[in-house]
């Protein structure tokens, strides 16, 4: 599957057309099961409870929620079913071990659906105990504008364009870079039938102790 990679700083790797169309199909098919057994739902911002602009779910033995009591956190059971999330689907779990090899095995894998319209402002990706191990991203279906900054929020960043099948990986000194999507590009992919994008994103959650913080 993967043809090339490009190293952008310490850790920062862009792998474009790392799935190919077989592999993207079928990637969606398993996605599809995950969402059939944890719904997409709307994430919203602590203290605030504003809705994100993206829906998503999670799959793993851990997944991400926020909402405006508790905000982030990483949780067991889907917040509306109350059920435990399905699991990584094998071929999200050989991805990380041919990109991340020597890091302990993922516990949660965010699924993010952007409509047209979504965006994901600068962030980082800091919930998790451990640092460590690598944050790994794959995006299927219509492409984006990617921007990657650095440790800082008002470092400088770079944007690129991330298309369906590319994987991306925050680790080393990039794990903490501030990160986020600027904008949808409608109709560069027809993966997905009724359009959008899905980023598949892979963290380990737990530190050595194998625990997560309440």
């Amino acid at each position: 599957m993967k043809q090339k990679e490009l190293v952008l700083s310490p850790g920062v790797r862009f792998l474009p057309g790392y799935f190919d169309r077989p592999a993207q199909d079928a990637l969606v098919e398993t996605i599809r099961a995950v969402v059939s057994a944890g719904p997409l739902f709307v994430p919203r911002m602590p203290r605030t409870g504003k809705p994100m602009s993206v829906k998503m779910t999670n799959c793993g033995s851990l997944g991400w929620v926020t909402d405006k009591e508790r905000g982030y956190r990483y949780q067991p059971l889907h917040p509306e079913t109350g059920k435990a999330w399905p699991p990584i689907p094998q071929a999200l779990l050989d991805l990380w071990r041919d990109v991340a090899p020597d890091a302990p095995e993922p516990e949660a894998c965010l699924v993010n659906f952007y409509a047209p319209d979504a965006r994901m402002s600068l962030h980082q990706d800091r919930d998790e105990q451990d640092f460590s191990a690598p944050v790994v991203s794959v995006s299927l279906g219509d492409s984006c504008l990617f921007r990657l900054g650095g440790l800082e929020r008002n470092d400088r960043t770079q944007s690129l364009k991330l298309a369906s099948g590319d994987v991306f990986v925050l680790g080393g000194q990039g794990r903490l870079f501030f990160h986020g999507v600027d904008r949808i590009y409608p109709g560069t992919s027809d993966l997905l039938k009724n359009g959008g994008r899905i980023n598949l994103t892979l963290r380990r959650v737990s530190g050595s102790a194998g625990k997560v913080r309440e």
